[in-house]
């Protein structure tokens, strides 16, 4: 898996908005219609985020351990329709935990989106087991929970991945760790 960027933060807590832009969509690979009909985490596994692509996989790979024993990716592939692009959303849990007997699943959702601009935002908001993302300001969201062994607490890392041919530029990351509760 190539990462190409680390954020040095705790993130057990933490509040995350990133767009991604990318220079053309020429390198999308073709959109199969029957995968709109694919159970959904078939379709995740199938197209998953270390599964090279032409634009995308690209994404988050939050509640990761240092040396990505564990982590769950949050990611955006486009391809091409016969009229349009599409872009697939997946946040994948089979890598989220060493321990065997959970369950893991993956999420997808298909973002509707225009891509005129060769941008896409992704916000994820990460609390302890928790991962809430939200694509394209919220068209799409994904809320996982999961159960890492490795990546808490100061173990707990951020990366930002791209695993497809075409370039991906990070035009703004903004990351936020948040405060436990006040109790009283």
């Amino acid at each position: 898996m190539k990462v190409r960027y680390t954020l040095a933060l705790i993130i057990m807590q933490t509040d995350v908005e990133v767009t991604f832009s990318f220079p053309s969509l020429d390198k999308a690979k073709a959109f199969d219609p029957s995968w709109v009909n694919m159970d959904a985490q078939e379709l995740c596994k199938h197209k998953g985020s270390t599964v090279q692509g032409g634009v995308g996989p690209f994404g988050l790979l939050t509640l990761a351990s240092q040396h990505l024993e564990e982590y769950t990716p949050v990611f955006f592939r486009v391809f091409k329709a016969k009229d349009n692009h599409v872009v697939l959303m997946c946040s994948d849990a089979t890598s989220s935990s060493l321990e065997k007997k959970l369950y893991k699943p993956s999420f997808v959702g298909f973002v509707n989106v225009d891509l005129a601009q060769n941008k896409l935002s992704l916000r994820s908001l990460i609390d302890n087991s928790v991962v809430e993302s939200f694509g394209a300001g919220g068209k799409t969201c994904i809320t996982s929970r999961v159960y890492p062994t490795l990546a808490v607490f100061k173990d707990a890392h951020l990366y930002v991945f791209n695993n497809g041919t075409e370039t991906v530029t990070v035009d703004n990351l903004d990351a936020w760790s948040m405060n436990y509760p006040l109790m009283n």
